[in-house]
Protein backbone atom coordinates (compact mmCIF):
# COMPACT_ATOMS: atom_id res chain seq x y z
CA UNK A 1 0.00 0.00 0.00
CA UNK A 2 1.20 3.94 -1.06
CA UNK A 3 0.31 6.82 0.93
CA UNK A 4 -0.67 9.47 -1.04
CA UNK A 5 2.12 12.53 -0.38
CA UNK A 6 4.77 9.94 -2.20
CA UNK A 7 6.97 10.86 -5.00
CA UNK A 8 9.32 8.83 -7.06
CA UNK A 9 12.71 9.68 -5.90
CA UNK A 10 16.34 7.95 -5.65
CA UNK A 11 18.50 9.83 -2.93
CA UNK A 12 21.65 7.45 -2.05
CA UNK A 13 23.36 9.66 -0.27
CA UNK A 14 20.61 9.71 2.34
CA UNK A 15 21.59 9.13 6.01
CA UNK A 16 19.74 5.78 7.13
CA UNK A 17 19.98 4.81 10.40
CA UNK A 18 19.95 0.83 11.18
CA UNK A 19 18.84 0.42 15.14
CA UNK A 20 18.38 -3.54 15.97
CA UNK A 21 16.55 -5.30 18.70
CA UNK A 22 19.62 -7.31 19.68
CA UNK A 23 22.34 -5.75 18.63
CA UNK A 24 25.01 -7.80 20.64
CA UNK A 25 23.57 -10.68 19.71
CA UNK A 26 25.80 -13.03 16.83
CA UNK A 27 23.83 -11.41 14.20
CA UNK A 28 23.89 -7.97 14.46
CA UNK A 29 27.00 -8.35 14.87
CA UNK A 30 28.31 -9.91 12.26
CA UNK A 31 25.52 -7.31 9.95
CA UNK A 32 27.76 -4.35 11.91
CA UNK A 33 31.06 -5.66 10.81
CA UNK A 34 30.14 -6.93 7.49
CA UNK A 35 28.74 -3.10 6.30
CA UNK A 36 31.82 -1.87 7.98
CA UNK A 37 34.45 -4.03 6.10
CA UNK A 38 31.99 -3.51 2.71
CA UNK A 39 32.07 -0.09 3.52
CA UNK A 40 36.39 -0.17 4.05
CA UNK A 41 37.00 -2.10 0.96
CA UNK A 42 37.85 -5.00 3.10
CA UNK A 43 35.51 -7.57 2.15
CA UNK A 44 32.88 -8.02 -1.36
CA UNK A 45 28.65 -7.96 -0.78
CA UNK A 46 28.84 -12.02 -1.20
CA UNK A 47 25.65 -12.81 0.34
CA UNK A 48 24.06 -9.46 -0.28
CA UNK A 49 21.11 -10.04 -2.43
CA UNK A 50 20.37 -5.97 -3.32
CA UNK A 51 24.40 -6.18 -4.67
CA UNK A 52 22.74 -8.08 -7.78
CA UNK A 53 22.55 -6.31 -11.16
CA UNK A 54 18.44 -5.62 -11.30
CA UNK A 55 19.31 -3.62 -8.25
CA UNK A 56 21.97 -1.43 -9.32
CA UNK A 57 20.26 1.38 -10.29
CA UNK A 58 17.85 1.97 -7.22
CA UNK A 59 18.60 4.31 -5.43
CA UNK A 60 19.25 2.36 -2.18
CA UNK A 61 21.46 3.73 0.37
CA UNK A 62 25.21 3.06 -0.04
CA UNK A 63 26.94 1.33 3.02
CA UNK A 64 28.73 4.30 4.05
CA UNK A 65 25.43 6.31 4.38
CA UNK A 66 24.13 3.30 7.04
CA UNK A 67 24.74 4.36 10.25
CA UNK A 68 23.85 1.66 13.09
CA UNK A 69 22.67 1.49 16.72
CA UNK A 70 20.17 -0.76 18.90
CA UNK A 71 18.60 -1.97 22.36
CA UNK A 72 20.06 -5.18 24.07
CA UNK A 73 20.33 -6.32 27.14
CA UNK A 74 23.57 -7.51 27.16
CA UNK A 75 26.41 -5.33 27.98
CA UNK A 76 29.43 -7.01 26.42
CA UNK A 77 30.90 -4.70 24.08
CA UNK A 78 30.26 -5.05 20.36
CA UNK A 79 34.48 -5.74 19.92
CA UNK A 80 34.60 -8.14 22.42
CA UNK A 81 31.59 -9.88 20.80
CA UNK A 82 33.38 -9.74 17.63
CA UNK A 83 36.25 -11.11 19.36
CA UNK A 84 34.03 -13.84 20.52
CA UNK A 85 32.60 -14.46 16.69
CA UNK A 86 36.23 -14.40 15.52
CA UNK A 87 37.23 -17.09 18.01
CA UNK A 88 34.57 -19.56 16.88
CA UNK A 89 35.72 -19.00 13.24
CA UNK A 90 32.58 -16.90 12.19
CA UNK A 91 34.51 -13.70 11.90
CA UNK A 92 38.15 -13.26 10.53
CA UNK A 93 40.49 -11.95 13.04
CA UNK A 94 42.30 -9.69 10.17
CA UNK A 95 38.97 -7.34 10.30
CA UNK A 96 39.02 -6.56 13.95
CA UNK A 97 41.97 -4.67 14.18
CA UNK A 98 40.87 -2.46 11.05
CA UNK A 99 37.49 -1.90 12.08
CA UNK A 100 37.69 -1.49 15.65
CA UNK A 101 36.42 1.95 15.59
CA UNK A 102 33.15 1.22 13.47
CA UNK A 103 32.67 -1.05 16.52
CA UNK A 104 33.50 1.49 18.86
CA UNK A 105 31.17 4.05 17.49
CA UNK A 106 28.17 1.54 16.23
CA UNK A 107 28.63 0.14 20.31
CA UNK A 108 28.45 4.00 21.75
CA UNK A 109 24.60 3.84 20.23
CA UNK A 110 23.57 0.57 21.62
CA UNK A 111 21.14 1.26 24.74
CA UNK A 112 19.84 -0.75 27.42
CA UNK A 113 16.07 -1.71 27.27
CA UNK A 114 14.93 -0.76 30.65
CA UNK A 115 11.50 -0.67 32.03
CA UNK A 116 11.02 -4.52 32.41
CA UNK A 117 9.03 -5.12 28.65
CA UNK A 118 6.20 -6.98 29.58
CA UNK A 119 3.97 -8.51 31.68
CA UNK A 120 4.10 -7.76 35.75
CA UNK A 121 7.70 -6.17 34.90
CA UNK A 122 6.64 -2.34 34.26
CA UNK A 123 3.93 -0.72 32.17
CA UNK A 124 4.48 -1.16 28.17
CA UNK A 125 3.04 2.28 27.82
CA UNK A 126 5.89 3.84 29.47
CA UNK A 127 8.66 1.65 28.19
CA UNK A 128 6.86 2.44 24.43
CA UNK A 129 7.80 5.63 24.82
CA UNK A 130 11.11 5.32 25.95
CA UNK A 131 12.48 2.67 23.34
CA UNK A 132 11.23 5.33 21.08
CA UNK A 133 12.62 8.22 22.57
CA UNK A 134 15.97 6.29 22.41
CA UNK A 135 15.29 6.11 18.31
CA UNK A 136 14.27 9.42 18.24
CA UNK A 137 17.27 10.38 20.23
CA UNK A 138 19.51 8.35 17.79
CA UNK A 139 17.92 9.56 14.29
CA UNK A 140 18.86 13.56 15.91
CA UNK A 141 21.96 12.74 17.29
CA UNK A 142 23.38 10.92 14.24
CA UNK A 143 21.65 13.37 11.59
CA UNK A 144 19.58 10.74 9.77
CA UNK A 145 17.05 11.02 6.99
CA UNK A 146 15.24 8.09 8.40
CA UNK A 147 15.87 4.74 10.69
CA UNK A 148 14.59 1.30 9.80
CA UNK A 149 14.40 -0.79 13.14
CA UNK A 150 15.01 -4.48 12.51
CA UNK A 151 14.03 -7.66 15.56
CA UNK A 152 17.19 -10.17 15.34
CA UNK A 153 16.00 -10.88 18.95
CA UNK A 154 15.66 -14.15 20.19
CA UNK A 155 12.70 -15.79 19.60
CA UNK A 156 9.70 -15.81 22.19
CA UNK A 157 7.23 -17.73 22.94
CA UNK A 158 4.40 -17.74 20.95
CA UNK A 159 1.82 -15.37 22.72
CA UNK A 160 -1.94 -16.54 22.69
CA UNK A 161 -3.65 -13.22 21.40
CA UNK A 162 -5.01 -10.62 23.53
CA UNK A 163 -8.50 -8.95 22.91
CA UNK A 164 -6.68 -5.57 23.44
CA UNK A 165 -5.02 -6.10 20.37
CA UNK A 166 -7.19 -6.11 17.56
CA UNK A 167 -7.60 -2.69 17.30
CA UNK A 168 -5.33 0.21 17.92
CA UNK A 169 -7.69 1.99 19.87
CA UNK A 170 -8.42 -0.74 21.86
CA UNK A 171 -4.29 -1.37 22.72
CA UNK A 172 -3.98 1.80 23.47
CA UNK A 173 -6.75 1.75 25.87
CA UNK A 174 -5.46 -0.77 27.46
CA UNK A 175 -2.33 0.41 27.48
CA UNK A 176 -3.36 3.38 29.52
CA UNK A 177 -5.26 1.86 31.99
CA UNK A 178 -1.90 0.50 32.74
CA UNK A 179 -2.21 -3.66 31.26
CA UNK A 180 0.36 -5.20 29.23
CA UNK A 181 -1.13 -6.62 26.55
CA UNK A 182 1.76 -7.12 24.06
CA UNK A 183 4.07 -9.74 23.32
CA UNK A 184 7.70 -8.16 24.05
CA UNK A 185 8.20 -8.41 20.34
CA UNK A 186 5.37 -5.96 19.75
CA UNK A 187 6.57 -3.69 22.29
CA UNK A 188 9.53 -3.15 20.24
CA UNK A 189 7.75 -2.83 16.77
CA UNK A 190 5.27 -0.07 18.51
CA UNK A 191 7.63 1.91 19.75
CA UNK A 192 9.35 1.69 16.17
CA UNK A 193 5.91 2.80 14.52
CA UNK A 194 5.44 5.42 17.05
CA UNK A 195 8.62 7.03 16.39
CA UNK A 196 7.73 6.61 12.24
CA UNK A 197 10.30 3.90 11.41
CA UNK A 198 10.13 1.20 9.15
CA UNK A 199 10.15 -1.93 10.67
CA UNK A 200 11.56 -5.60 9.85
CA UNK A 201 10.87 -9.14 11.79
CA UNK A 202 13.71 -10.86 11.01
CA UNK A 203 12.74 -13.46 14.05
CA UNK A 204 9.27 -15.44 14.00
CA UNK A 205 7.87 -13.45 17.04
CA UNK A 206 4.58 -11.87 16.56
CA UNK A 207 6.53 -8.35 15.76
CA UNK A 208 4.09 -5.96 13.82
CA UNK A 209 1.63 -8.50 12.44
CA UNK A 210 -0.64 -7.92 15.28
CA UNK A 211 -4.13 -6.28 14.22
CA UNK A 212 -3.37 -3.23 15.95
CA UNK A 213 -0.01 -2.78 15.18
CA UNK A 214 -0.89 -3.19 11.72
CA UNK A 215 -3.57 -0.60 11.95
CA UNK A 216 -1.76 1.63 12.86
CA UNK A 217 1.18 1.13 9.94
CA UNK A 218 -1.07 1.84 8.04
CA UNK A 219 -2.64 4.70 9.10
CA UNK A 220 0.69 6.51 9.61
CA UNK A 221 2.01 5.66 6.29
CA UNK A 222 4.79 3.43 7.81
CA UNK A 223 5.99 0.05 5.95
CA UNK A 224 6.67 -3.26 7.69
CA UNK A 225 8.19 -6.78 6.37
CA UNK A 226 8.49 -10.29 8.20
CA UNK A 227 8.66 -12.42 9.23
CA UNK A 228 11.16 -15.34 9.95
CA UNK A 229 14.45 -14.47 7.88
CA UNK A 230 14.73 -17.37 5.13
CA UNK A 231 18.48 -18.44 5.55
CA UNK A 232 18.71 -22.18 5.73
CA UNK A 233 16.98 -25.51 5.02
CA UNK A 234 13.63 -23.29 4.44
CA UNK A 235 15.76 -21.22 1.38
CA UNK A 236 16.14 -24.83 -0.34
CA UNK A 237 12.78 -26.11 0.33
CA UNK A 238 11.37 -22.74 -1.50
CA UNK A 239 13.78 -23.89 -4.49
CA UNK A 240 13.02 -27.36 -4.52
CA UNK A 241 8.84 -27.46 -4.39
CA UNK A 242 8.20 -25.60 -7.20
CA UNK A 243 10.42 -28.28 -9.16
CA UNK A 244 8.09 -30.99 -7.85
CA UNK A 245 4.96 -28.87 -9.06
CA UNK A 246 6.49 -28.21 -12.45
CA UNK A 247 7.29 -31.91 -13.15
CA UNK A 248 3.98 -32.73 -12.07
CA UNK A 249 5.55 -35.13 -9.02
CA UNK A 250 3.47 -35.69 -5.75
CA UNK A 251 5.19 -34.74 -2.74
CA UNK A 252 3.78 -37.22 0.23
CA UNK A 253 5.82 -36.22 3.45
CA UNK A 254 8.51 -33.87 4.30
CA UNK A 255 10.72 -34.24 7.68
CA UNK A 256 13.35 -32.51 8.62
CA UNK A 257 15.48 -32.26 11.31
CA UNK A 258 17.62 -29.33 12.29
CA UNK A 259 20.34 -29.19 14.71
CA UNK A 260 21.41 -25.89 15.89
CA UNK A 261 24.29 -24.22 18.36
CA UNK A 262 24.81 -21.12 19.99
CA UNK A 263 21.98 -18.75 21.85
CA UNK A 264 19.43 -19.65 18.88
CA UNK A 265 19.48 -23.29 19.56
CA UNK A 266 19.55 -23.01 23.26
CA UNK A 267 16.26 -20.52 22.77
CA UNK A 268 15.16 -23.20 20.49
CA UNK A 269 15.35 -25.71 22.74
CA UNK A 270 12.27 -24.67 25.04
CA UNK A 271 9.40 -26.15 23.10
CA UNK A 272 7.52 -23.08 23.73
CA UNK A 273 9.65 -20.54 21.39
CA UNK A 274 10.68 -23.53 19.20
CA UNK A 275 6.42 -23.65 18.45
CA UNK A 276 6.49 -20.49 16.35
CA UNK A 277 9.37 -21.39 14.06
CA UNK A 278 8.11 -25.14 13.77
CA UNK A 279 5.12 -22.88 12.25
CA UNK A 280 6.69 -20.77 10.24
CA UNK A 281 8.61 -23.94 8.60
CA UNK A 282 5.39 -26.29 8.23
CA UNK A 283 3.93 -23.12 6.47
CA UNK A 284 6.39 -22.90 3.97
CA UNK A 285 5.15 -26.47 2.99
CA UNK A 286 1.44 -26.30 3.05
CA UNK A 287 0.93 -23.23 1.03
CA UNK A 288 4.04 -23.89 -1.23
CA UNK A 289 2.89 -27.54 -2.17
CA UNK A 290 -0.95 -26.26 -2.08
CA UNK A 291 -1.97 -29.31 0.59
CA UNK A 292 -0.99 -30.52 3.69
CA UNK A 293 2.09 -33.47 3.60
CA UNK A 294 2.97 -36.08 6.25
CA UNK A 295 6.25 -35.60 8.49
CA UNK A 296 6.96 -32.33 10.52
CA UNK A 297 10.19 -30.09 11.38
CA UNK A 298 11.91 -31.38 14.50
CA UNK A 299 14.71 -28.72 16.48
CA UNK A 300 17.68 -29.73 18.74
CA UNK A 301 20.31 -28.26 20.17
CA UNK A 302 23.64 -29.08 19.71
CA UNK A 303 26.40 -26.84 22.02
CA UNK A 304 29.15 -27.99 20.29
CA UNK A 305 27.80 -27.01 16.99
CA UNK A 306 28.55 -23.10 17.89
CA UNK A 307 26.97 -20.87 15.73
CA UNK A 308 26.78 -23.91 12.72
CA UNK A 309 23.82 -25.13 11.78
CA UNK A 310 22.81 -28.68 10.27
CA UNK A 311 19.49 -29.41 8.68
CA UNK A 312 18.73 -33.16 7.46
CA UNK A 313 15.88 -33.61 4.72
CA UNK A 314 13.62 -36.53 3.92
CA UNK A 315 11.34 -36.12 1.01
CA UNK A 316 8.96 -39.05 -0.36
CA UNK A 317 7.10 -38.54 -3.53
CA UNK A 318 5.40 -40.69 -6.04
CA UNK A 319 6.49 -39.81 -9.46
CA UNK A 320 4.98 -41.83 -13.16
CA UNK A 321 2.40 -44.69 -12.30
CA UNK A 322 2.97 -44.13 -8.15
CA UNK A 323 6.26 -45.22 -8.42
CA UNK A 324 7.50 -44.63 -4.86
CA UNK A 325 10.72 -41.98 -4.40
CA UNK A 326 12.93 -40.42 -2.23
CA UNK A 327 15.08 -37.62 -2.36
CA UNK A 328 17.41 -35.90 1.07
CA UNK A 329 19.54 -33.37 1.29
CA UNK A 330 21.78 -31.62 4.33
CA UNK A 331 22.47 -28.14 4.55
CA UNK A 332 25.20 -26.94 7.13
CA UNK A 333 25.71 -23.56 7.30
CA UNK A 334 27.17 -20.71 9.91
CA UNK A 335 23.76 -19.11 10.83
CA UNK A 336 25.37 -15.58 11.52
CA UNK A 337 26.96 -15.40 8.14
CA UNK A 338 23.74 -16.47 6.17
CA UNK A 339 21.46 -14.05 8.21
CA UNK A 340 23.98 -11.04 8.21
CA UNK A 341 23.65 -9.95 4.78
CA UNK A 342 20.07 -10.68 4.34
CA UNK A 343 19.76 -7.76 7.54
CA UNK A 344 21.86 -5.11 5.60
CA UNK A 345 19.48 -5.87 2.53
CA UNK A 346 16.14 -5.99 4.41
CA UNK A 347 17.46 -2.28 6.19
CA UNK A 348 18.44 -0.76 2.85
CA UNK A 349 15.32 -2.52 0.80
CA UNK A 350 12.46 -0.62 3.51
CA UNK A 351 14.68 2.82 3.03
CA UNK A 352 13.88 2.46 0.04
CA UNK A 353 9.97 1.22 0.78
CA UNK A 354 9.87 4.13 3.59
CA UNK A 355 10.78 6.67 1.15
CA UNK A 356 8.54 6.33 -1.44
CA UNK A 357 5.79 6.12 0.63
CA UNK A 358 4.74 2.52 1.36
CA UNK A 359 2.71 1.65 4.36
CA UNK A 360 1.49 -1.86 5.75
CA UNK A 361 3.15 -4.81 4.72
CA UNK A 362 5.87 -5.55 2.09
CA UNK A 363 4.32 -8.51 0.13
CA UNK A 364 7.10 -8.48 -2.09
CA UNK A 365 10.13 -9.01 0.40
CA UNK A 366 8.66 -12.03 1.34
CA UNK A 367 11.82 -13.38 -0.90
CA UNK A 368 13.43 -12.85 2.55
CA UNK A 369 10.99 -14.46 4.77
CA UNK A 370 9.59 -18.29 5.84
CA UNK A 371 6.19 -16.37 6.84
CA UNK A 372 6.41 -13.45 4.29
CA UNK A 373 2.95 -11.38 5.87
CA UNK A 374 0.78 -10.52 3.21
CA UNK A 375 1.51 -12.74 1.09
CA UNK A 376 1.41 -16.44 0.09
CA UNK A 377 3.77 -16.93 -1.87
CA UNK A 378 6.70 -19.04 -1.18
CA UNK A 379 8.87 -20.48 -4.21
CA UNK A 380 12.23 -18.74 -4.79
CA UNK A 381 12.29 -17.45 -7.69
CA UNK A 382 8.35 -16.23 -8.06
CA UNK A 383 9.74 -14.25 -4.49
CA UNK A 384 12.62 -13.40 -6.68
CA UNK A 385 10.58 -11.91 -9.45
CA UNK A 386 8.09 -10.40 -7.35
CA UNK A 387 10.91 -8.53 -5.37
CA UNK A 388 12.60 -6.92 -8.67
CA UNK A 389 9.56 -6.09 -10.52
CA UNK A 390 8.20 -4.18 -7.23
CA UNK A 391 11.91 -2.51 -6.49
CA UNK A 392 11.92 -1.38 -9.91
CA UNK A 393 8.40 0.27 -9.56
CA UNK A 394 9.30 1.79 -6.10
CA UNK A 395 12.33 3.64 -7.48
CA UNK A 396 10.64 4.96 -10.65
CA UNK A 397 7.39 5.61 -8.09
CA UNK A 398 4.96 3.29 -9.81
CA UNK A 399 4.30 0.96 -6.39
Amino acid sequence: MRTAQTEPTAAPEERTGVWLIGARGSVATTAVVGAAAIRAGLARQTGCVAALPPFAELGLPDFDRLVFGGHDIDETPLVKRAEQLADAGVLPYALLGPLAADLAEADAEIRPVGGGGGGAAGRQDLLIETLAADIDSFRRRAGLDRVVVVNVATTEPLAEPDPACASTEALDAALAAGESPLPYSAVYAYAALKSGCAYVDFTPSAGARLPALHEYAVAAGLPYAGSDGKTGETLVKSALMPMFARRALAVRSWSGTNLLGGGDGAALAEPSRARSKVESKRRVLDEGLGHPVEGGVHIHHIAALGDWKTAWDHIVFDGFLDVRMTMQFTWEGCDSALAAPLVLDLARFMALAHRVGESGPVPALGFFFKDPVGSTVHGLEEQFTALVDWARAAAAGRV
